[in-house]
């Protein structure tokens, strides 16, 4: 990969546009914003950090994107150096090659300080999916507004904020939205899971890294007990398991609670978009698996804990009154949310049991997702390579840059 950084690379037959990833998410964005970008430039070259996604649509990758994907305080502070390398190298690949673009794919603490280097050079940059500005840390505006020529958001509200501090801004949709049918197939999902086509179901999604299961797990299953008590015939509850070691994680403690063992509990691995496809009801955490719940126009209960003090700090940092998507982006909140001492068993059972058993408001949030849905589905990645394209021949953004 050395000739990449060379200064002495032979020109492209069309204009390079270097792209940098950090997680798979961002390499699922990636790969279809770079497919998208070939309509526009069929003879573009693409060089940066990206995963196999990103490479088979073309992407020629200069580190592998695995040396970005560090969790954690200590994670990070151990790595420092080499991620600081990474980032040296992809700007003087870009100062050394004149690329048409920078395009920045979501791990902001990584990519928007080497927007602004690059940008600082007189490159036109481009940050694709928003950092959450308009839930806490909004002083980070000051320096995203040095870093970029143009924010791309995935959310129709992230747009105002950036209009509003003078920041190039475009929401393009978000492409969960794109990929899911408005009428998601129930049965379908269950004979592709082998699990019961009759019959309450109900997923339980406590969270992908060990920390949040071991705080969550036994919370979700003794919901489960809960609900199973409850209702009768009792639901078959379903989890999907991220990887290996959270099965294991989940398992053991099953293992150790005879009640729990006697529960209907089927593990999955993987596919937890599948699994909630299957479901009557999800019981989740907070996070982006919100978002694909309602698209997938589940009814859904959402818990959260975390420890006291960083709830306690946190608390004071956020200037939104929800931590589920849906709510923040329906007129009206829609979604049970219990955090801390107010995620009890009997509190997200009986939220549960509702939208299991009441038809007025499982139809009533069948709507409100169902217009959320309207809302997002825009061609996210078409959207996203126009406004990209747009940029690079210094022609005026697309017109709905304000009114959408």
């Amino acid at each position: 990969m050395e000739s990449l950084l060379s200064r002495g690379s032979a020109p492209a037959p069309g204009p390079v546009i270097v792209l940098v990833a950090g997680e798979v998410s961002g390499d699922l964005l990636g790969a279809d914003l770079i497919l998208s970008l070939k309509r526009h430039f069929p003879h573009a070259h693409f060089v940066g950090i990206g995963g196999e996604r990103m490479m088979a649509a073309g992407l020629q990758s200069i580190v592998p994107m695995e040396r970005l994907s560090v969790m954690g305080l200590v994670e990070v502070l151990g790595r420092i150096r080499e991620l600081f390398d990474v980032r040296a190298r992809v700007r003087e690949y870009c100062l050394n090659n004149r690329p048409a673009a920078l395009i920045g794919i979501d791990s902001p603490d990584f990519t928007l300080g080497l927007e602004r280097q690059v940008r600082e050079a007189g490159i036109p940059t481009v940050h694709y999916v928003s950092p959450s500005v308009w839930a806490w840390r909004r002083g980070r505006l000051k320096g995203i507004a040095k870093s970029v020529d143009l924010m791309l958001t995935l959310l129709p509200f992230e747009a105002s904020v950036y209009r509003d501090y003078g920041i190039p801004v475009r929401f393009v949709g978000h492409p969960m939205a794109d990929q899911i049918p408005e009428e998601p197939d129930r049965q379908a999902a269950r004979r592709e899971l082998d699990l019961p086509e009759a019959g309450q179901m109900v997923a339980l999604l406590p969270g992908s890294r060990g920390s949040e299961v071991g705080g969550l797990g036994p919370l979700f299953l003794e919901t489960a007990q809960w609900l199973a008590d409850a209702m009768t015939p009792a639901p078959t509850f379903v989890i999907p398991c991220i990887n290996r070691q959270r099965r294991e994680q989940i398992q053991a403690m099953i293992r150790g609670n005879e009640a729990w063992q006697a529960l209907d509990v089927r593990l999955v691995d993987g596919q937890s978009r599948t699994v909630m496809t299957a479901a009557d009801a999800v019981l989740l955490a907070s996070g982006t698996a919100t978002l694909e719940a309602a698209l997938l126009k589940r009814p859904m209960v959402v818990a959260y804990r975390v420890n006291a003090l960083t709830f306690w700090i946190a608390s004071r940092l956020v200037y939104v009154d929800h931590v589920a998507l849906p709510n923040l982006l329906a007129p009206e909140p829609v979604v049970p949310e219990f955090l801390q001492e107010d995620a009890t068993a009997e509190a997200l059972g009986t939220a549960l049991k509702t939208r299991l058993t009441a038809p007025e408001t499982i139809e009533h949030e069948r709507a409100i997702f169902s217009e959320i849905h309207r809302q997002l589905r825009r061609n996210a990645s078409g959207r996203a390579a126009e406004s990209v394209a747009a940029l690079i021949r210094g022609e005026p953004l697309p017109e709905d840059l304000e009114n959408t």
